[in-house]
């Protein structure tokens, strides 16, 4: 890979906006234009193609259409849908700040309790209170929100930009994109579902009617989007996305435990228990005989000292160990193969040993 300006942010080429209103023409043309709330989403572009595309999937009219403010004219289409699926890009793609804008530009950009262009404390606290988000925007800060968002089904290889000023809708996108970043660590994409909900608020006594953009992932199961970054092909496609396999709980040391038996009979138990919860095997069951033989015989197995494979008790502490007892030809007496007859079977797979 070639070289890059490190101080550069490298952001993806931003096709075209999603709006969540729209203007219309003022009767009074030395007015500005009137503006209005939509209950479905607006996408705006400076391309012709990609507002075709989008009145294509979503319905609606492409429009020429010049914004507020500008010179430049570019085309809308006022689609027909109040919800539409995305994928979030790897990274932080929410951007959120207190802003006041005026004819000159930003005139102030605050996180709530700095305000960056000068430095000082936040403006819109210190003057009015907590609840200076009240005001009207002509006196305060207007908290604005901006996701970019990638449209899957729209051409090029870019991402669309949504804006929001409202001030109940910027904690509700903070919650939903955080949760994202919290399972991913901003690793990998996460497709989402993203719609107008229309919700009311009273202030000073009156009710308010205004829309939030809920944006959240789209997954069959929670468990996917908490799971870990996706891939690309998951993005798109989230039907392909599978339960990871339960990590199975560690079997119990069953020959462990029979070695802390005190009679056959003990041993016996272990290997029922085993055989019911289907971890039975022939190796296990020649395992516990031995054992079982061992405690027959007063070894004791507790220590981990059983002897070697042939059922010898091993040596004491100073090394040594006990007389054998043999006869005129040499010959230790062989210990009983199996003391209890009555072993129950291996059973077949899934357990239920007799």
């Amino acid at each position: 890979m070639g070289g890059r300006i490190l101080t550069m942010k490298r952001q993806a080429a931003e096709l075209g906006r999603i709006r969540t209103g729209f203007s219309t023409p003022n009767p009074d043309p030395k007015k500005k234009p009137i503006m209005r709330r939509s209950k479905t989403f607006v996408f705006s572009s400076h391309s012709e193609q990609y507002v075709a595309a989008a009145a294509e999937l979503w319905g609606g009219a492409v429009e020429r259409w010049t914004p507020q403010n500008q010179k430049i004219e570019q085309f809308r289409v006022i689609s027909n849908a109040s919800e539409i699926h995305a994928i979030l890009p790897a990274g932080d793609p929410l951007s959120q700040a207190n802003e006041l804008w005026t004819g000159g530009g930003c005139a102030r950009r605050c996180d709530g309790e700095v305000e960056k262009l000068s430095g000082e404390p936040c403006i819109c606290r210190a003057r009015f209170g907590e609840d200076w988000h009240l005001r009207g925007p002509r006196e305060v800060c207007r908290p604005t929100s901006r996701i970019s968002v990638m449209l899957p089904e729209l051409p090029d290889l870019g991402v669309w930009r949504l804006e929001s000023k409202s001030h109940y809708a910027a904690d509700v996108m903070a919650g939903g994109v955080d949760t994202v970043l919290a399972a991913t660590g901003g690793q990998s994409v996460m497709p989402v579902r993203m719609w107008i909900e229309q919700r009311t608020a009273k202030r000073g006594g009156e009710t308010k009617n205004f829309p939030v953009v809920m944006v959240v992932p789209s997954i069959p199961k929670l468990r996917h989007a908490l799971s870990g970054p996706l891939s690309m092909a998951n993005a798109l496609d989230p039907g392909t996305l599978v339960d990871r396999p339960a990590i199975e709980a560690a079997r119990p040391d069953y020959c462990a435990e029979a070695r802390q038996c005190r009679t056959p009979d003990d041993v016996i138990a272990v290997w029922r228990r085993a055989d019911r919860a289907g971890h039975g095997s022939p190796q296990m069951l020649d395992e516990l005989k031995r054992i079982a033989s061992d405690i027959e015989r007063g070894v004791d197995t507790s220590t981990g000292d059983v002897g070697d494979q042939d059922g010898e008790p091993g040596p004491d502490a100073d090394g040594a160990y006990d007389v054998e007892v043999v006869d005129d030809q040499g010959d230790a007496e062989p210990p009983t193969a199996n003391p209890r007859d009555a072993w129950p079977p291996v059973a077949t797979p899934g357990g239920g040993a007799p």
